[in-house]
């Protein structure tokens, strides 16, 4: 096509081969076997720093709500079932370091992407290529990307292995599990509002349900599981690809592109997408939020230390029973005066660890 071109502007009918040859003065001894793993690795660099940054834009919303919600006191929950106190700033703040560290995950990729096959030509060897082909093309992408792209080590490696773009859907299988946790997390303290947790509001973002008014459903958070999907079955389909390398090149080059260049725009979107319209707009139910703690039988882990395990569990037991409080119990069956129990069971104290 470039010779085709070149010749038209030269006033020589199209499919002519002189002045310019398609071979000869265009390709000048390059492959598409060395120049197609080039371009996916350069590609896939380039557009790394934009998702590194829209992980951050999201691991900076989630910090700043775990600040917002400190002083936010709330049951915790293990296996979907009342656990010991903590705050609402607590459960952002673990959120906001997993995005940090599979942002960090991310970002270990990059040396890998950097590394690139040009000069290999048909297999490796770089046969019919200038010997300074590689370092002069490297050297021009590094100054015209301000990336450090070097020359493959091994060449051969580079044509006939993908092994930086499976590394890379690794990183990014580990970032879509991340954000299905977080969104289906949220979503759950989300529920209700009047027949579920309840502890936080999301943003509208729709005027309700088209068969129920006022109903708000989380888009967003159905939106980052959705996607979450979509990556982790990309991530498969890279693996899948990589693998399929027989001898000196590997055949499925296309699928590998598209799918982690796809996979890492799906994943930049989401991640703004969730700060932006989700994240930011998050309030905190305060009052149901300290409901649940008064009704939550977890209250009486405290008192494990004082009275010991077995005793406390009769206690909870009983308030499960009589459907009462732990406080309540407690102070009636003589375990604990009024005061003590205002100071072993204020939930604030339940917070680290104890002296």
């Amino acid at each position: 096509m470039i010779a085709n071109r070149a010749n038209e502007l030269l006033g020589v009918p199209l499919g002519s081969k002189k002045p310019v040859h398609p071979n000869d003065h265009v390709n000048r001894g390059q492959s598409s076997n060395d120049v197609i793993p080039t371009v996916i690795s350069l590609a896939n660099r380039v557009r790394l720093d934009g998702l590194a940054e829209a992980m951050g834009l999201l691991q900076r919303s989630l910090s700043r709500k775990a600040s917002e919600f400190a002083g936010v006191l709330k049951i915790g929950r293990t296996h979907l079932q009342d656990a010991v106190p903590m705050t609402l700033g607590q459960e952002f703040s673990g959120w906001a370091r997993q995005v940090e560290k599979v942002r960090e995950l991310v970002m270990r990729c990059a040396p890998g992407l950097e590394e690139l096959a040009i000069g290999g030509t048909a297999l490796g060897t770089g046969i019919n290529t200038h010997p300074d082909f590689a370092r002069r093309v490297t050297a021009a992408l590094t100054q015209a990307t301000r990336i450090p792209f070097r020359e493959a080590s091994n060449k051969f490696e580079a044509i006939a292995a993908r092994d930086s773009q499976v590394e890379l859907m690794g990183a990014l299988n580990g970032t879509a599990v991340c954000l299905a946790k977080i969104a289906n997390d949220l979503r759950l303290l989300a529920s209700g509002p009047r027949t579920g947790l309840g502890e936080i509001v999301l943003p509208s973002l729709q005027p309700g349900s088209s068969i129920m008014p006022g109903k708000v459903n989380p888009v967003i958070l159905e939106m980052t599981i959705q996607v979450a999907a979509r990556v982790m079955g990309s991530s498969l389909s890279v693996t899948i690809g990589g693998q399929s390398g027989p001898l000196q090149l590997n055949m499925m080059l296309p699928l590998i592109a598209w799918e982690t260049l796809g996979s890492m725009e799906l994943v930049k979107n989401t991640c703004e997408a969730l700060a932006m319209r989700c994240v930011d707009g998050i309030a905190a139910d305060v009052a149901r939020s300290r409901e649940w703690i008064e009704q939550s039988l977890a209250l009486v882990t405290p008192l494990a230390l004082k009275i010991g395990y077995d005793r406390a569990a009769k206690l909870a037991q009983k308030a499960l029973a009589e459907n009462r409080t732990v406080r309540d119990v407690v102070i009636s069956e003589g375990v604990l005066s009024a005061q003590e129990a205002d100071k072993i069971l204020d939930p604030r104290s339940m917070l680290g660890p104890s002296a």
